[in-house]
């Protein structure tokens, strides 16, 4: 009776201990990432790490420098941008035309001259700097030389308006080398008799 006896408690004791006792295990959480799981994904695992370190590609060390023109390019494009940028949506809307045909050409044309006419080692620390001035400000961008931290040219847009006529655009720029007082006209473009929104609106 015994040996049934005992079989009899350890039953009752599994039975009223099912689930209450989880003896401890331990848990790789990073398992999924090693991808140790199963001999394939090891597998894949390492085959991945081949393959990363075999296109590991560095930069070319002889990369052709930015020719002055490269250059040129660049910052006159910057220069486009911001223009476009100042005028806003709203304005845009309506002068896109004139802006295309007219403004950005001479904008494009005098960039070209001042950066030309620049020392062909200096181009390379042009820059445009200065955000376009919201509201009513004139200022569209400056031309910084970083390499002597001194502005070259300031290209600017003023509202004008006239009597009988309406609102006209003056796009102008300054030159350092008049202390930036003369005015260098670079084209107007017609608004209308309506005051025209703020600036980058």
């Amino acid at each position: 009776m015994k040996p049934l006896m005992r079989k009899v408690f350890v039953v009752l004791i599994s039975v009223m201990t099912l689930g209450l006792y989880v003896p401890p295990m331990q848990i790789d959480t990073d398992a999924a990432d090693k991808k140790e799981l199963s001999a394939d994904r090891h597998v894949q695992e390492t085959t991945h790490s081949t393959k990363t370190e075999e296109f590991h590609i560095a930069p070319p060390s002889s990369a052709a420098p930015l020719t002055t023109d490269d250059w040129i390019e660049a910052i006159t494009e910057q220069a486009k941008t911001q223009t476009l940028t100042k005028m806003g949506p709203r304005i845009i809307e309506k002068v896109d035309e004139d802006m295309t045909t007219t403004i950005l050409p001479k904008i494009e044309e005098v960039m070209g001259e001042i950066l030309t006419s620049a020392d062909e080692n200096e181009v390379p620390y042009y820059e445009i700097t200065e955000d376009p001035s919201p509201g009513y400000g004139e200022r569209i961008f400056n031309i910084h030389n970083k390499h002597t931290d001194e502005e070259v040219a300031r290209f600017h847009v003023r509202r004008d308006k006239r009597p009988g006529e309406g609102y006209w655009f003056n796009f102008h720029y300054h030159l350092q080398e008049d202390n930036f007082m003369k005015h260098h006209e670079l084209g107007e473009i017609y608004w209308e008799k309506n005051t025209p929104p703020k600036w980058m609106s």
